[in-house]
C-alpha cells in the first residue's frame, strides 16, 4: 500500500528500519567477537548473540505487520525501474534473511539441546525436536553463510544509498530519516 504525495516512511517504519540495522550490526560484531574465544568467554558473546537474534526476529515480524498495515511512500519518479527491482528484490531478502537466520540459529541450539536466555528477563525454549548433534553443526554452517551473505546485503544497501545521496543527489535517504527533504 503506498499513497500518493506521501514523500518519507511513517516514524514507526524509521524506527524499526534503524533499530534493526543497529541490531543486526551489533549482532555481527558480537559473534565475530565470539569466533575468536573459547570457553565461557565463548558462551557469554553468543549467549548474547542468540538474544539478540530473537530480538531481531521479533522486531522484524513486528515490522512486516506495520509495513502491511501502514502507508509507504509512492516509489521516487527519478528512480530507474531496474533500480526499483533491485531495490525491491533486496529489501525481500532482507525479510528472508532477519526472519530466516534467527529461526535457523534457534534451530540449531535446538538441536544442541538448549534454549536462549534473554539477558535473564525470559527464556525462549527450544523448539520440539530431537538433540542431534551433527543437525546442529550443518544448520550452523548454513546460518554462518546466511550471516556473510546478510553482511554483504547490508553492504549493498549502503552503497545504495550513498548512490542516491552523492551521486543521484535525489533526497532518497531522507525518506527513511526524520530530517532532509525528500525530492523524488
Amino acid at each position: 500500500m503506498s499513497a500518493e504525495g506521501q514523500t518519507r516512511y511513517s516514524t514507526g517504519a524509521m524506527w524499526f528500519h534503524w533499530i534493526i540495522a543497529i541490531l543486526v550490526i551489533v549482532t555481527w560484531r558480537v559473534v565475530e567477537t565470539a569466533e575468536h574465544l573459547e570457553g565461557p568467554d565463548k558462551g557469554w558473546w553468543m549467549d548474547h548473540h542468540k538474544a539478540l537474534g530473537i530480538t531481531i526476529l521479533v522486531l522484524t515480524v513486528a515490522r512486516l505487520i506495520w509495513r502491511f498495515t501502514h502507508a509507504v511512500p509512492a516509489k521516487a519518479s527519478t528512480t530507474p525501474a531496474w533500480q526499483h527491482l533491485l531495490a525491491r528484490t533486496l529489501h525481500v531478502l532482507f525479510y528472508v534473511m532477519l526472519i530466516g537466520l534467527p529461526i535457523g540459529g534457534w534451530l540449531a541450539s535446538s538441536y544442541f539441546g538448549g534454549s536462549i536466555d534473554i539477558w535473564g528477563l525470559f527464556t525462549v525454549p527450544g523448539l520440539p525436536v530431537g538433540e542431534s548433534r551433527e543437525t546442529g553443526k550443518a544448520i550452523i554452517g548454513l546460518h554462518k553463510t546466511g550471516g556473510s551473505v546478510l553482511v554483504y546485503l547490508v553492504g549493498l544497501h549502503i552503497l545504495g544509498a550513498l548512490k542516491h545521496m552523492l551521486i543521484d543527489k535525489d533526497g532518497n535517504l531522507w525518506r527513511m530519516l526524520p530530517w532532509g527533504t525528500p525530492r523524488a
